[in-house]
């Protein structure tokens, strides 16, 4: 499929987002991969990053509006390259999608190394503040100045599943980062929001064994509903393609029926 031969979703989408510059971390997999192609078919100019260069030109398409730029975010000077090429690339960059992560060790905290909760959070946090942080200061030097920061949270920034306390810990943090980067872009027009996304239909969910028995609460397996993922990246650009007068904080988004809400 070639995005650029995709209809957009509403007549002149196309050209409502033909000026803007989406940039997604963690794109050549997963949701990015799916927010990456939505946003291409939107009509969006699309700087794609992550770490597998041939992932990243695969979920561009050969599309003349996007860019694939390889890059570790948990290295500054690879992140401040990343920026750097969009900026020369499209001119500037409206929105971050900050979105690369990784599930990280199955265990408690008492069950897993030092190493393994290191490398989560260097990855889900640390890199989510690294990209942010350059974001931030690329939105406030642009003309005009402002931006837009999305954070992948999870619902586990909500309640944890059995045995993710690395994962756990890691998104909880993403929403003090979330607040604190709205609170301090204020004054230079950005905004930031996260999304919570339980249960779309990715690889990872496939890993946690939803489709085949997921560890629950109370020591029992069960097989877990999805929804598909090209819903999760609709309203992640639904998020995106907000007005500057408009932001929203937080926003959750689960497959219906999914052990979440109640006592399961």
């Amino acid at each position: 499929m070639n995005p650029e031969a995709t209809p957009s979703p509403d007549p002149g989408a196309g050209e409502q987002y033909a000026s803007k510059v989406l940039l997604i971390s963690g794109a050549g997999s997963g949701i990015g991969l799916a927010v990456a192609r939505e946003a291409l078919a939107t009509g969006y100019k699309v700087v794609l990053a992550g770490r597998r260069a041939a992932e990243l030109i695969e979920a561009a398409q050969g599309s003349p509006r996007a860019l694939c730029v390889p890059t570790d975010v948990c290295d500054p000077t690879q992140v401040e390259n990343l920026f750097r090429q969009a900026v020369e690339h499209f001119g500037r960059v409206d929105v971050l999608f900050n979105n690369a992560g990784m599930f990280g060790p199955f265990g408690s905290v008492d069950e897993i190394s030092l190493a393994d909760w290191n490398a989560t959070l260097a990855v889900n946090l640390t890199g989510s503040m690294i990209c942010a942080a350059e974001a931030m200061r690329t939105m406030k030097a642009q003309e005009p100045q402002g931006g837009r920061i999305i954070n992948n949270g999870s619902i586990s920034a909500h309640s944890p599943r059995p045995k993710s306390a690395a994962y756990t810990v890691s998104k909880h943090a993403i929403s003090g980062l979330t607040k604190s980067i709205e609170l301090d872009g204020r004054a230079f027009g950005i905004s930031c929001g996260q999304i919570d996304i339980g249960n779309t239909a990715t690889a990872i969910m496939a890993d946690l064994g939803v489709n085949s028995g997921a560890l629950q609460a109370n020591g029992s397996l069960l097989v877990e509903p999805t929804f598909p993922v090209a819903e999760a990246a609709k309203t992640v650009l639904y998020m995106a393609g907000m007005p500057a007068s408009a932001n929203i904080g937080q926003l959750v988004v689960t497959a219906a029926g999914m052990p979440f809400v109640g006592r399961g």
